[in-house]
């Protein structure tokens, strides 16, 4: 698919950066106007995402989250998100609902299925000890120079 406009974003994994983050991409992807349904689930998503990179990814330790977001073809938003953190031993096992790496920290483990219902596709890729890797996708109604 052919990329129309990109922004990337770097930031410390500080929990005050999570709000940052997803403002930031919603106002990226604020030229599709999207609805308020549509921006407020990629916001939730990322902010989902960014906040398993901080608190599972870096754990005690502070690193870099990484955000690449793209608006394609068709009205498809798109949005990476990577840490350079611990990694997923099995990350099957970490999208089930209910699954989580923090239990004393009283996570819920629905990180991972909040993302699923809010956008069209949800795909983590991850190495112990390399980082893990969240791919957001969704189409959005209104399309881009209407």
């Amino acid at each position: 698919m052919t990329v129309l406009n990109e922004m990337k974003l770097t930031f410390l994994s500080r929990s005050a950066n999570e709000g940052f983050s997803r403002m930031a991409v919603a106002a990226f992807f604020a030229q599709l106007d999207p609805t308020v349904d549509e921006i407020a689930d990629i916001k939730t998503a990322v902010s989902e995402a960014v906040t398993n990179a901080i608190v599972h990814g870096y754990r005690d330790t502070i690193g870099t989250v990484y955000i690449t977001a793209r608006i394609l073809e068709g009205g498809r938003a798109y949005v990476k998100i990577r840490d350079r953190g611990c990694g997923i031993a099995d990350v099957k096992q970490a999208m089930e609902p209910l699954f989580t790496t923090a239990p004393d920290e009283e996570r819920a483990g629905l990180g991972f299925a909040v993302m699923q219902s809010f956008m069209d596709s949800v795909r983590v890729y991850s190495k112990e000890g390399k980082g893990t890797t969240v791919v957001l996708c969704k189409t959005l109604g209104v399309r881009m120079g209407r």
